[in-house]
């Protein structure tokens, strides 16, 4: 992490549009936990964190959980890394059932947004 930019809480909270206070509770809530920490206690995030923040961001509306959420940032983060001692094949497998989960919650939606359609029409119509 030598030399890489690392951004204080309020701009990855601009960054990411999401509240201090979330990423804070994802910090106590195991989801991201920030890369380091400045000399005077505050938390720094590197870019990469900031876009496993928006993943995180983009999970919520699909109704994953946190709990969801910190097992895949944490398979982001171990290939990310391309630490030699990790299962590859495992975490690849792990992040392609969340694909799976995830196309299958998009689909439910297109559902839901098809019957809002023909409600809204059925309203109109009146």
């Amino acid at each position: 992490m030598t030399g890489e930019y690392l951004m204080q809480i309020g701009e990855v909270a601009e960054r990411t549009g999401l509240s201090v206070k979330t990423i804070r509770d994802y910090d106590a809530a195991e989801v991201l936990h920030p890369s380091g920490r400045s000399d005077g206690g505050f938390r720094l995030y590197s870019t990469d964190d900031v876009e496993r923040l928006l993943m995180v961001r983009r999970m919520k509306p699909l109704g994953f959980s946190l709990s969801e959420a910190a097992v895949l940032v944490d398979a982001v983060r171990m290939l990310d890394e391309a630490n030699p001692d990790v299962d590859v094949t495992a975490v690849r497998s792990r992040v392609a059932a969340f694909i799976r989960d995830a196309e299958a919650r998009r689909e439910r939606l297109d559902e839901q947004l098809g019957m809002v359609d023909e409600f809204l029409d059925s309203l109109r119509a009146h």
